[in-house]
């Protein structure tokens, strides 16, 4: 066994690594950027080595930067984590002709199934039964426009080379297959360089069931299934262990499947085994197709981990120090039910954008598993997904497990930056998840109802009141102190676009009287502990001008400054806006160009995702303020419309 090992990998997955590399004594070297120079990976490896700026392209893409540092720092191993080179043959062979172990698969392994269009040949060889589709080199538009048709609509286009969701869409009608089709191509062009596609029957109820592999290069054994149908745009957001509504025979069906799959390749260490499944008639097994392998560990493993008790890095370690496989198939088993939920730094009312920010407070229930790599402080750049943190529960049922994680996401605490955190509290409760009925279109069709932040009760905002008068601080000896009458403070917040004036009465050391919009609260502390309007208070934190109340029904408020001279109210809808940092990758609008509601101005790409701009109103563009390919930061004018008459 090596005694350290390099992480070539960033935020909570190089943190988890580095984790059980401490549990099993080997030294742990990491690598940074510089904007990660402070970060959590950093600080708890033994060592760590910059390994250039910003960029993934200047540092954690880096391949040869990434093993110089691992020879200057004598680490013996690399593991890559996912993402970034975890996937790279060419740094697999890399690392192996420099004398350094790789902690995953070989680099023929990786090649075998890094082209979905090669993968699923293989599988159809092994047996592995594969979704029926277009799989063929001919890249020409009518041919892949043929072959959808032949195929029948709906269709999926998915990039070759792809993973992630991205160079992925869905086509519905022959009509809009152009169009899907170069933007698939563009996206995958920008994420993976390489343009090419395949073409693929579209499921009408799609569950996302996928199985956990770990072989040593001859044998493999599968540690069960995980269901990951709670999607947006191809991403996951809720996965589970095991999948609701399994079966004894449909579970070894797609276990054998996927041992199938990974001995074909003669697999070594852990993957996952991909299935589209067809939930229309129940999970039956004959009702599975093989999507991709991806050779990797997933950012899903930590509900495996819960349900078989096994450490799957561990396992890497063992496995890649040449070591046999630690269980065999029939000691492996499942024990009880786990949640993952994704939470990102990322603005779901206004569709997803991802978000940045600096975390001025963060706190996650002592009963859960929080994997993350930041912590108060740190800083959600542009630069890497925002995700801040997987919280991850287990119990004895599926019923607990989900109230545990209901709690959890309730009792989350995130300041500083928007979250997809009321997201998921609604996607938890959503009456069709709680009974298992999920596919990966269940997102999509009640988006509405789960992407509207719930309104904050009056409680909520009286506490906010409070806090931002500084009224909810440890009891002083004069606190609340008036010879004659009543302190009384005026707070001005806003929320959103909506003003809320806060007139509170201080009648006491420990009581409190809140009026808003002519409803008044009474607030009492108690045993050191504040009760508004007769609840327990939700907990608050106050920075940089803004007060974030926490809880179910908690938001952000901006404290406004009543002598501050009202604010200017900005271009409104005549100015189209980037609403995030990113590159211009296509400017569509031309002086003079009647548009209508809705039409797309411009692709803004921003942290490997394209986003459109549309126009917010019918009108006619009266200038193109900004070039194609140019960088951009969050605000900038990038179209403007005439003004209306009238």
């Amino acid at each position: 066994m090596f005694d350290s090992v390099l992480i070539a990998n960033r935020g909570e997955i190089a943190c988890r690594v580095i984790e059980t590399a401490r549990s099993m004594g080997l030294r742990s070297v990491a690598v940074y950027s510089d904007a990660d120079a402070g970060a959590r990976h950093v600080e708890m490896a033994d060592e760590a080595v910059r390994i250039g700026p910003p960029a993934p392209g200047e540092s954690y893409l880096r391949g040869d930067a990434i093993i110089e540092a691992a020879r200057a720092a004598g680490a013996q191993a690399i593991h890559p984590g996912y993402g970034f080179l975890s996937e790279n043959p060419d740094f697999v062979a890399a690392v192996e002709a420099a004398g350094l172990v790789f902690v995953g698969p070989s680099a023929e392994a990786i090649r075998a199934m890094g082209l979905k269009d090669a993968a699923k040949a293989v599988m159809e060889r092994a047996g592995v039964p594969v979704v029926p589709g277009y799989h063929g080199e001919n890249q020409d538009d009518e041919h892949l426009s043929g072959a959808a048709d032949a195929i029948g609509y709906p269709v999926l286009i998915k990039a070759v080379a792809g993973g992630g969701g991205k160079g992925m869409r869905l086509v519905e009608r022959a009509e809009d297959f152009p169009a899907a089709l170069a933007s698939a191509r563009a996206e995958a062009r920008g994420a993976f360089g390489n343009p090419a596609v395949l073409v693929e029957k579209f499921v009408a109820k799609p569950r996302h069931i996928e199985v956990q592999v770990f072989g040593d290069g001859a044998r493999a054994v599968h540690l069960f299934e995980r269901d990951c149908s709670l999607q947006r745009r191809h991403q996951k957001v809720i996965e589970e262990a095991p999948a609701p509504g399994m079966t004894a025979e449909m579970r070894a069906a797609m276990g054998r499947a996927a041992v199938r799959a990974a001995e074909a390749i003669g697999y070594r260490g852990a993957g996952t085994v991909e299935f589209i499944v067809d939930a229309s008639e129940g999970l039956r097994p004959d009702r599975f197709w093989f999507m991709e392998m991806n050779t990797r560990l997933q950012v899903e493993h930590p509900v495996t981990e819960a349900v078989t008790g096994v450490d799957l890095v561990e396992w890497q370690f063992r496995v890649a120090a040449g070591l046999p496989l630690p269980a065999r198939q029939e000691e492996l088993a499942l024990s009880g039910h786990a949640f993952e939920a994704r939470l990102y730094a990322e603005d779901v009312p206004k569709g997803f954008l991802p978000a940045t920010g600096r975390l001025s407070h963060l706190g996650f229930p002592a009963a859960v598993r929080a994997d993350t790599g930041v912590r108060a402080g740190d800083e959600i750049t542009p630069h890497y997904d925002p995700m801040i943190a997987k919280l991850v529960v287990h119990g004895p049922t599926r019923d607990i497990a989900l109230s545990k994680l209901r709690r959890a996401l309730e009792e989350t605490e995130v300041a500083g930056t928007v979250t997809n955190l009321a997201f998921l509290r609604a996607l938890a409760r959503h009456d069709g998840f709680g009974k298992g009925d999920v596919d990966t279109g269940l997102i999509a069709r009640d988006l509405d109802a789960l992407a509207t932040a719930p309104a904050p009760s009056p409680e909520t905002r009286a506490e906010a009141a409070l806090a931002a008068a500084g009224l909810l601080a440890p009891a002083g000896p004069a606190t609340g102190f008036a010879l004659w009458a009543p302190l009384r403070w005026r707070v001005a917040l806003r929320l959103g676009e909506t003003d809320i004036e806060a007139r509170i009465t201080c009648l006491g050391p420990d009581r409190r009287v809140v009026e808003i919009a002519g409803t008044e609260l009474s607030c009492e502390r108690r045993d050191g502990a504040w009760r508004i309007g007769g609840r327990p208070a939700a907990g608050t934190h106050v920075a940089a001008g803004a007060v974030t109340v926490f809880g179910v029904s908690g938001a952000e408020f901006e404290i406004v400054d009543p002598l501050a001279q009202a604010w200017a109210a900005g271009h409104g809808a005549d100015v189209i806006e980037a609403p995030m940092p990113g590159l211009l990758r296509a400017m569509i609008a031309t002086p003079g160009q009647t548009v209508r509601a809705g039409e797309r101005l411009a692709v803004l790409e921003a942290m490997k995702m394209e986003h459109a701009l549309a126009a917010p109103r019918d009108g006619v563009v009266a200038e193109v303020l900004a070039a194609e390919g140019a960088q951009v930061e969050a605000g900038a004018a990038l179209v403007r419309l005439e003004a209306e008459e009238g």
